[in-house]
């Protein structure tokens, strides 16, 4: 034993509080190379956000047919427009994928709270909900027995019986350019969506500076390689995503320029994915953290879709 530690040991330093793991010296180079350069999560101009908890999936996350149906029932113009508006597509967690989704063709209506909407003028909309049934609806956390079945109102809270029970201030985010991922996955996928998809409380979105970049980078195999173990490992091999993880994880913060340039590699390898072109990215990524063709073979390509 004391021969195998003489050849093969390595100095590894520990500082601070923070958790700690034993790593060779090639991987203690890699995760220098990373750590000097990058920029805690937490300290990019960036916001990280669960997705819409409605409290009422059945109700409120509709498929095509029924958004069809209720879009028929309006009765002006001016109506059928604005209920078009209200009910967005929205992605779920297990639709996600690396660089892509596969839509289920599900919408959501989305009567935020922080929006205060009328219900009033979405008489299709309304009449659609009522069938449902109020006493289901309305947050008030209440027990109903209806014709012999018990029924359970949703949680209580201050928000009306046709809104989401999620307030939502947020609703604007996901207007904007963002990055989707599920919060709990083995295959840790990321999407850069610029279609102002909604998405389900399975999944997070992150808004706000180079989110072209960190699409590329969260899918590389650099980002699996050095940090995969930082989130935890849940039963059956799946990863916890949640936010307090990532904030720690540093990243180089691009350019401007290094920004467009993965805009265009981005958007290119999501209209038509191939392992050539995921490769290519992690070349590309490879160069910015000057990793040397060494360190490069040691991390590999490391495909979890």
């Amino acid at each position: 034993m004391s021969d195998f530690v003489r050849l093969n040991g390595s100095m590894c330093t520990f500082n601070g509080s923070d958790s700690w793991v034993i790593l060779s010296p090639i991987e203690q180079s890699i995760k220098n190379k990373i750590e000097s350069v990058g920029t805690p999560l937490r300290d990019w101009n960036i916001n990280i956000y669960r997705g819409v908890l409605t409290g009422y999936n059945e109700a409120f996350i509709i498929d095509t047919a029924k958004r069809e149906e209720i879009l028929a029932n309006c009765k002006t113009e001016d109506e059928r427009k604005r209920t078009a508006e209200l009910i967005r597509p929205i992605l779920r967690g297990r639709d996600i994928k690396r660089y892509g989704y596969d839509w289920a063709g599900l919408y959501l209506i989305a009567t935020f709270p922080a929006k205060h909407y009328d219900i009033d003028r979405y008489p299709a909309v309304k009449n659609y909900l009522l069938s449902i049934g109020i006493e289901k609806l309305e947050q008030t956390g209440k027990t109903h027995i209806i014709n012999g079945e018990v029924i359970k109102a949703r949680k209580k809270t201050n928000n009306k019986w046709y809104e989401t029970q999620d307030s939502i201030s947020y609703w604007d985010d996901f207007n904007m350019p963002k990055i989707i991922y599920p919060n709990m996955t083995k295959y840790m996928p990321f999407v850069w969506d610029t279609q102002k998809y909604l998405t389900n409380q399975k999944c997070f979105i992150i808004t706000g500076s180079s989110t072209a970049f960190l699409t590329a980078f969260l899918n590389s195999s650099l980002f699996k390689y050095c940090f995969r173990d930082s989130f935890p490992e849940l039963q059956g091999g799946t990863r916890e995503l949640s936010k307090i993880f990532f904030d720690k994880i540093p990243v180089l913060q691009p350019t401007n320029e290094i920004e467009k340039h993965f805009k265009d590699l981005v958007d290119d390898i999501q209209r038509d994915f191939s392992k050539e072109k995921a490769i290519a990215i992690d070349g590309e990524i490879y160069k910015l953290y000057n990793l040397t063709q060494n360190e490069i073979e040691q991390i590999g390509y490391i495909e979890i879709k």
